[in-house]
């Protein structure tokens, strides 16, 4: 049954973990400010091992914010986070990342073979060069993901589905346990799309975890069996069964959500999926520490 974050800062009942009792992600009181702006507010949040995770909410509502502060590449005001129990640093090669296609320089002069590659290069240490087992894993990432007749095509001459490809089989290279996917379908042709959830869905059969943002809330009861509801502060997080209510929903994306009834739909079909353990929720957020009128954190 859902359960709820305490309102009390640094107190936390009935977070999700893994079988093995500790979670893939347990993010800790995190708060993130851009130019003393908050973007994300104290959020708690713990994502088992094992599930693939939809991170949803409005534009501006701090997704991409939530899974960059995870990875390290923005400074928190506050807060924590550790990744299978351990400070990222120590467990860095078990992670991977795929960027937002539009923060990539995609006329930089290089191969999709080679994009491939520089997911060796975190087992490898940038003073060694691929050898052939490297060159072997990437070959083999890019036919996983349909793309091993293009392995020697330059990034700009491909389709915005094939660069999306080609960035998932980079990420494949890095031997991951834990991926975060930032809109991962955004952009691509429905051919890519059903790809892209195959591969999730392999990668979920072979024990890793999957959290990815997204933005296309019909498809997310068939393809993700864990949501986070995020709007500054967490709405709600567990089993896509359980949160992902047309309350919660409403109460993430307020008046400007108008298709719940699609979405309700939608959950109808995937009736009886099963999800996660676990589930934490504030339907509301009115429970969560207010920010106050005048909150000036540091500077990032």
């Amino acid at each position: 049954m859902p359960t709820t974050i305490s309102t009390d800062l640094g107190q936390r009942t009935g977070l999700a973990h893994s079988p093995t009792g500790t979670p893939a992600v347990d993010v800790h009181d995190l708060t993130v400010a851009y130019d003393r702006k908050p973007v994300l507010w104290d959020v708690d949040l713990a994502i088992p091992a094992g599930v693939l995770t939809a991170v949803v909410g409005p534009n501006g509502a701090g997704k991409s914010t939530l899974i960059k502060a995870i990875l390290g590449l923005v400074k928190p005001a506050s807060g924590g986070v550790m990744i299978f129990g351990r400070a990222l640093s120590s467990v860095r090669l078990r992670v991977g990342y795929v960027p937002q296609r539009e923060t990539v320089d995609w006329d930089f002069p290089i191969d999709a073979l080679g994009v491939v590659l520089m997911g060796r290069y975190g087992r490898l240490g940038w003073l060694r060069r691929p050898g052939r087992a490297d060159r072997d894993v990437a070959r083999r990432c890019l036919e996983q993901v349909g793309m091993g007749e293009l392995a020697h095509r330059q990034i700009s001459e491909l389709s915005g589905g094939q660069q999306q490809r080609v960035f998932l089989a980079r990420a494949l290279a890095q031997e991951a346990d834990l991926y975060f996917m930032d809109e991962p379908f955004a952009g691509v042709d429905a051919a890519t799309e059903r790809a892209i959830i195959d591969l999730l869905r392999d990668l979920r059969s072979k024990g890793k975890t999957v959290v990815a943002v997204h933005h296309d809330l019909q498809t997310v009861p068939e393809y993700f069996d864990h949501a986070v509801l995020l709007n500054l502060r967490l709405v709600a997080a567990g089993p896509t069964g359980e949160v992902f209510t047309p309350a919660n929903l409403q109460a993430t994306y307020g008046g400007r959500l108008t298709m719940l009834e699609r979405v309700g739909e939608a959950m109808r079909r995937a009736a009886g999926g099963a999800g996660a353990s676990h589930s934490e929720s504030s339907p509301s957020g009115a429970s969560a520490r207010p920010i106050p009128a005048d909150y000036q954190p540091p500077v990032v």
